[in-house]
């Protein structure tokens, strides 16, 4: 039945049920008694060359949709009469054997119809741990440079389901093998056969692109923490000197979070995405540098500034461990469960105390009976720096005065 139908033989009796989500490539949702239904008339739909949305015809045959499928593990379906299932291109036994076939032993026909399919067949690898087909894998081979035709949206949302999924490493792997990357993100390209010097955290074996894949792999399933993951050493070969024969990356986490909110504005991510995924790759080195020997001050300043971030950041630190060395583990791991409790600690006492100065801008102009002005803002950050540090307590108005009067002086 087409949208249209469907809409008439529904709405006279549940007028409210019906919701439109893709009425041009004939897809309806029903909400009826807290259940949700989607209903997708019979179709075919085709990319031509000059545009990046498809060309969509409705259909009447069940035979001919499942032939428009992608792969043969999505081309079945079930007769809600009788409930047998109808399988005209054997996915049953590629579902059961775990291969990812294109449907009809035609994949350039099925990645010419919708190129994004070259994306979604790395993503159902990865997702569900299937192998590719032989000749399926050939053919992405070939077309890889079509997924270029394809929005950036698209392209975005295939991404994050690649990397929620239970094996984003092979996934992003099949992405560089089969040439797909570098219509995503061609910096990934560039971390290959950049050598890393041995650290506690990473072994002088692998390089940076082999190390990022690992820490994808060992990262917590959310977008923030994948994405930082993925993106945590971009700069890398960017950043690479050797000096007296040791190799070095100065700066690499700053041109990072830079790189990072490049690729991912490509990709249209929203602005709160991008900025809490550069300011995680930003700091991520901070994370990593933490000694025991940090006073309260440098550990809350840290906290500031990760912000919302830091669940995520000392995530990514925990993941950005790599050794296969037990000892190096442990002690690595050690580490940032103590900055983690350190960081608890601190958010129970600033929950109950706020850091914050104990003058504000209001109480200095009127101790000093001065108006608004360039003197007032250095005053007050220098003041809430002592309180950071624990230098100066957030209720000491008379410390903070005293301090004030002397900054004044030197002004």
């Amino acid at each position: 039945a087409h949208p249209d139908e469907i809409k008439r033989l529904v709405a006279p009796t549940h007028p409210s049920a019906v919701v439109l989500i893709g009425e041009r490539f004939g897809t309806v949702r029903l909400l009826y008694e807290s259940n949700i239904v989607e209903i997708t008339t019979f179709r075919t739909e085709r990319y031509n060359a000059e545009s990046r949305k498809p060309e969509v015809c409705f259909g009447t045959d069940l035979i001919e949709d499942l032939r428009r499928r992608d792969f043969t593990i999505n081309a079945m379906a079930r007769d809600p009469l009788n409930g047998n299932i109808i399988d005209p291109f054997a996915g049953r036994q590629d579902l059961e054997a775990h291969i990812l076939r294109a449907v009809g032993n035609e994949p350039d026909k099925r990645f010419d119809e919708d190129p994004l399919r070259l994306l979604r067949a790395v993503r159902f690898a990865a997702q569900l741990d299937f192998t590719l087909e032989t000749e399926t894998r050939h053919s992405i081979e070939r077309q890889a440079n079509k997924l270029q035709k394809i929005s950036r949206e698209r392209i975005r949302d295939e991404m994050n389901k690649l990397l929620l999924s239970n094996h984003p490493a092979r996934g992003l792997d099949l992405l560089v093998e089969l040439g797909l990357m570098p219509s995503i993100i061609p910096e990934v390209l560039e971390l290959r056969g950049v050598s890393q010097p041995p650290t506690p955290r990473a072994p002088a074996s692998k390089d940076v692109y082999a190390h990022v894949l690992r820490v994808v792999e060992r990262s917590s399933p959310r977008l923030p923490t994948r994405w930082s993951a993925l993106l945590h050493d971009i700069a890398k070969p960017r950043t690479r000197n050797v000096e007296n024969n040791e190799v070095h990356f100065f700066g690499h986490e700053d041109v990072g979070a830079y790189m990072a909110r490049d690729i991912l504005k490509r990709l249209h991510f929203d602005r709160d995405f991008i900025e809490e995924v550069s300011r995680i790759v930003r700091l991520h080195m901070r994370a990593n540098g933490y000694l025991a020997e940090w006073t309260d001050g440098a550990v809350r300043r840290l906290m500031l500034d990760a912000g919302e971030t830091l669940p995520d950041l000392l995530d990514l630190a925990r993941a950005d461990i790599t050794s296969y060395r037990g000892d190096r583990v442990a002690r690595a791991e050690a580490r940032v469960s103590e900055l983690a409790e350190r960081c608890q600690r601190l958010k129970e006492e600033a929950e109950r105390v706020p850091l914050k100065s104990p003058l504000d801008g209001n109480e200095l102009m009127a101790l000093f009976g001065r108006s608004p002005g360039p003197w007032l803002r250095p005053i007050k950050d220098h003041l809430l720096s002592l309180v950071i540090d624990g230098e100066l307590a957030p209720d000491d108005k008379e410390g903070a005065a005293k301090i004030a009067r002397d900054m004044l002086k030197d002004m």
